[in-house]
C-alpha cells in the first residue's frame, strides 16, 4: 500500500492509504434512487460529435445512470467494488462475465494551487488519456472542479468522449472529514456547496457524460459527512484496489500493486495528475495488457454499479 505523501502542505494518498475506511455496499447495484431532480443528478449522455469510440455502445450512452439506493437514516450511499456472482447465471448476456474491473483516475487540483500552475506544475496527464483511448480502455475520471477550470479543454475532451465518464471529486479537494492526511477540512454546512459548485465548474466546461458519483477526497467520510451529502443524489465511490501511483518513481512496482490486488469486481484507484503522479501512464501501459491477458475486460464505474 502506497505511504502517506505530502506536497506543499497539502495530503495526496492515493487518494487513500492503509488507513482509508473501507465502506460496505448499502444496496444492491441498480437500486432506484429518490425520484425527483437533485444538483448531482447527471442527464442521459449523448454522443459526441466530435470523439466517437467504438467502445461505447448505444444503450450505454442512453441509459440512466444506476446509483445505490440511501442508506440507514437517508445516508448517502457508499459503493466499492462489484460483488461476483455466487454462481455462473443460467441465462448470461452474451460476452459478458464476471471478469470486469474499473479503472479510476483522480484528476486532483486543490482550491489553492492556482499558483502553482501559473508558475509550470502540471496537475494534468493528457498522455494518460490518450493512452486509455488508443488501447480502447474505458475509464472513470473523478474531478475536482478546480481542476475542471483550471483545464476546461480537456475536461470538455474528456466529458465529450464516450469512452469516458467525468464523477465529482468535490470542488476543493479538501477533506470532508477529519483527520484526513493533513488536508484542509470543509465546514459540514459548506460540504453540499463543494459538490454542486464542482458538477457546475465541470458541466460548464461543456462535458456531457458527467455521472452522480462523488469520491470523497482522501477516501475520508463519516456519517456527518454522508448526511450532508443526501440531498445532492450522489452515490459515493471508494475502492477496493490501491495503485500507490501517488508520488511513485518506479512504475514497474505500481503495475505490480495493482495486479496483485485486481479481482473480478474490482475498482481501482489511480491519478491523472502529472506532478503528483508522475509514473501513472507507464503504469497503466503494463496494466492494461496484463489483465487484458487474465481475462479481464475494463468497464466504467457505471457498468460496475448496473452489474
Amino acid at each position: 500500500m502506497t505511504a502517506l505523501a505530502i506536497l506543499g502542505g497539502v495530503a495526496l494518498t492515493g487518494c487513500g492509504g492503509p488507513e482509508t475506511p473501507r465502506a460496505e455496499t448499502l444496496a444492491p447495484p441498480g437500486s432506484p434512487s429518490p425520484a425527483g431532480p437533485s444538483p448531482g443528478r447527471a442527464s442521459p449522455a449523448s454522443p459526441s460529435a466530435g470523439s466517437p469510440s467504438p467502445a461505447a455502445s448505444a444503450p450505454d450512452r442512453a441509459e440512466k445512470p444506476p446509483t445505490l439506493a440511501p442508506g440507514p437514516a437517508g445516508l448517502t450511499p457508499v459503493f466499492e467494488r462489484r460483488a461476483p456472482s455466487p454462481s455462473p447465471s443460467p441465462s448470461p448476456s452474451p460476452g459478458r462475465n464476471d471478469k470486469v474491473v474499473a479503472l479510476t483516475f483522480d484528476a486532483d487540483m486543490t482550491a489553492d494551487q492556482g499558483p502553482r500552475a501559473e508558475a509550470g506544475e502540471h496537475f494534468d496527464n493528457p498522455g494518460l488519456i490518450s493512452l486509455l483511448r488508443r488501447s480502447k480502455v474505458p475509464a472513470t475520471v473523478f474531478m475536482t472542479g478546480r481542476w475542471a477550470e483550471e483545464y476546461p479543454s480537456q475536461a470538455r475532451s474528456i466529458g465529450t468522449d464516450p469512452l469516458f465518464e467525468i464523477a465529482n471529486h468535490s470542488y476543493s479537494h479538501y477533506a470532508f472529514s477529519t483527520p484526513c492526511y493533513g488536508l484542509p477540512t470543509v465546514e459540514e454546512g459548506e460540504m453540499r456547496g463543494e459538490v454542486e459548485r464542482a458538477f457546475d465548474a465541470i458541466r460548464a466546461t461543456g462535458a456531457r457524460q458527467v455521472v452522480p458519483y462523488f469520491r470523497f477526497p482522501g477516501g475520508c467520510y463519516d456519517d456527518a459527512s454522508r448526511k450532508a451529502l443526501a440531498p445532492t443524489g450522489v452515490t459515493a465511490v471508494q475502492w477496493d484496489v490501491v495503485s500507490g501511483d501517488a508520488f511513485a518513481t518506479d512504475a514497474d512496482a505500481v503495475a505490480q500493486q495493482v495486479l496483485d490486488g485486481v479481482a473480478p469486481g474490482s475498482l481501482v484507484v489511480m491519478h491523472c495528475t502529472r506532478s503528483a503522479a508522475p509514473v501513472t501512464e507507464e503504469a497503466v501501459r503494463q496494466v492494461v495488457p496484463a489483465l487484458r491477458e487474465r481475462g479481464y475486460r475494463f468497464v466504467k464505474v457505471s457498468e460496475l454499479m448496473r452489474g
